[in-house]
Parts: C-alpha cells; sequence; structure tokens
C-alpha cells in the first residue's frame, strides 16, 4: 500500500535550512494496522503530512497504491486527497465544524465532494458508538466522542488509506482504549490500512507492527511475538522484550541505525569497531590508544637515504 524509499523533505526559508527527513525507507501493507514512534522533531509527523497529501515531498520515492506523490499534480492531488486518504488529527478543532450536530459534521465533506449518502453517515457513527448522539451539538459532547466524531468524518469518503496523527492524546486512558478498539474493528471489517503516529507506547504496544523513527531515518521495527492475541486482548501496555521482536532497520545501501540506548551504553561516540565472525556482526567501542602511542609523530620513512 506504501512505499517509500529514500525520501527526503528539505524545509527552506531565507536563512535556514531543515532536513526533516534524511532518506527515510519503510513500506506498509495493505489492510495493515500499525504504528510510527519518535521523539519531537523526529520527522514522524512530516511522514504522515506527506502521506496525507498536506505536504509535498523534497526527493526520493514516495508511492500510495497507484499514486507517485513525487510526481502527482496539483489536480491529482486533490482527486487522491478526496478518494484516497482520510485523516485524523489530536486537535479535534481541525476536524469539526463547532455549530453542526455530530451527523451534519459527517455529512459535510460527501456533500463537498458530491458524493452525500445520509445512509452511510449514520452508519459511521453508529460504528464509532455514538449511533445514539447523531442531533447533539460538540458543546454536548465529551472530549473522546468529539475524537470518535473525527474517526466517522475521516471515513466520510471511503478511504483505502486511514492516518491518524496523536489520537489519542488529549483523551483518558479508557477512551483511548476505545478508539483503539475502534480502529481494530475498522481494520479488521473494513480492510482499511491504518497508519497511527502516537508518544503512547501503551496503544504502539497493541498493534502488530510499530516501525521508530530517529533524525529523519527510520531506526528500527518492534513485532509483535502474537499480533493476532495482542491485537484482540489489548493486554500489551507497551513495547516489551517479552510481547514484542527488535529489528534494526537496514537500508539499501547497508546503513543502520543502532538504537541510542546501546551507543550510550558502550560509550560510542562517531565511530566504532566491528568484527564478524562467519555468523555474527559484532559492534563494539573503538580500542583506546595508549597515551605513548597517541602522543607519538608519524613514523618516518627514509627514500633514497634521506628522510621523509
Amino acid at each position: 500500500m506504501i512505499t517509500c524509499e529514500g525520501l527526503v523533505k528539505i524545509y527552506k526559508t531565507d536563512e535556514i535550512e531543515v532536513v526533516a527527513l534524511q532518506g527515510l525507507n519503510i513500506q506498509i501493507d495493505d489492510g495493515e494496522l500499525m504504528a510510527i514512534i519518535g521523539n519531537s522533531g523526529s520527522g514522524k509527523s512530516t511522514l504522515l503530512n506527506i502521506l496525507g497529501g498536506l505536504d509535498r515531498p523534497s526527493a526520493g520515492a514516495v508511492k500510495v497504491g497507484d499514486w507517485d506523490l513525487l510526481k502527482i499534480t496539483d489536480k491529482q492531488l486533490v482527486d487522491y486527497k478526496r478518494h484516497t486518504v482520510g485523516f485524523i488529527w489530536q486537535n479535534n478543532a481541525r476536524n469539526l465544524v463547532s455549530y453542526l450536530t455530530a451527523l451534519e459534521n459527517v455529512e459535510m465533506p460527501m456533500m463537498l465532494s458530491g458524493n452525500y449518502d445520509p445512509a452511510y453517515a449514520k452508519q459511521l457513527l453508529e460504528w464509532v458508538g455514538l449511533g445514539h448522539r447523531l442531533n447533539n451539538k460538540l458543546q454536548e459532547l465529551s472530549g473522546g466522542e468529539q475524537q470518535r466524531v473525527a474517526i466517522a468524518i475521516s471515513l466520510a469518503n471511503r478511504p483505502r488509506l486511514l492516518l491518524a496523527d496523536e489520537p489519542t492524546g488529549s483523551v483518558d486512558t479508557k477512551t483511548a482504549d476505545m478508539i483503539l478498539s475502534i480502529f481494530q474493528r475498522l481494520n479488521k471489517e473494513l480492510g482499511v490500512t491504518i497508519v497511527i503516529v502516537t508518544h503512547d507506547m501503551s496503544m504502539a504496544g497493541k498493534v502488530g507492527r510499530v516501525v521508530a523513527i530517529r533524525d529523519g531515518m527510520t531506526s528500527s521495527e518492534f513485532i509483535a511475538r502474537h499480533p493476532s492475541s495482542s491485537a484482540e486482548e489489548g493486554t500489551s501496555t507497551g513495547l516489551t522484550s517479552e510481547a514484542h521482536e527488535e529489528y534494526v532497520v537496514l537500508d539499501r545501501a547497508g546503513r543502520l541505525q543502532v538504537p541510542k540506548a546501546y551507543l550510550t551504553a558502550l560509550n560510542i561516540d562517531g565511530k566504532a569497531t566491528m568484527e564478524f565472525d562467519g555468523e555474527t556482526i559484532t559492534i563494539k567501542a573503538p580500542r583506546a590508544l595508549p597515551a605513548e602511542e597517541e602522543k607519538a609523530p608519524f613514523n618516518s620513512q627514509t627514500v633514497g637515504g634521506k628522510s621523509k
């Protein structure tokens, strides 16, 4: 469904240039429910904005289904956003119109796209557990209920891809679990591909695959050892070694990002030694030179009887 190879995004102003993505590689299968994690400034939201058609890539390759988002025209981009992708923001104000009812909020994008379907709008609200709140104004709904309305809106165009940026960032744990269960149901019953960007490790730990991004590149992946049970039971409390297998991601050139905690523990900064014994690759901190060797000048060579 999604393929990114060497994806680069550079933001430029008159005085500064910021490289948000530095050759990111990622592949997401059709019908997959997965999460992306990373510290602030790692590039995860930039990736989501590019996949959602909200931002343009600078270089590399990024394809969603049959769409090439690097070469897509402005007119095609409008069609892509209307028919292929749905987006959920953490800030409800970006999803909802305050003076409309829950049902009217879901119906509005249908009207604007010329695909008005009132029966489907009601069905979407029933899917997210708000069938009894169709005619309530937003001020009559809790924060968690408003976020569920936002999920219904994101599905109004029947997208193949659903992108969620911190969907549980402003709700309590109980509501977060409810939102995740909605995603799991939509993924299973509708087959929609769902990509969640989150800081919530408990939520990330309940999906089958988690990709970590660091410094604008994919650094590692966490694969659930028993993905079906963790998704259905929702028992995981985070990314644990018992529940998940961690993999370091290599790009086509063989480069990898070693987890920062490992480098810190080994006092590796800038350089490391690598050994291969035929079966295992070992990375070590470089050997410290003896004090006299560090201070000694380069050995001179004699050429033709003269020192050089």
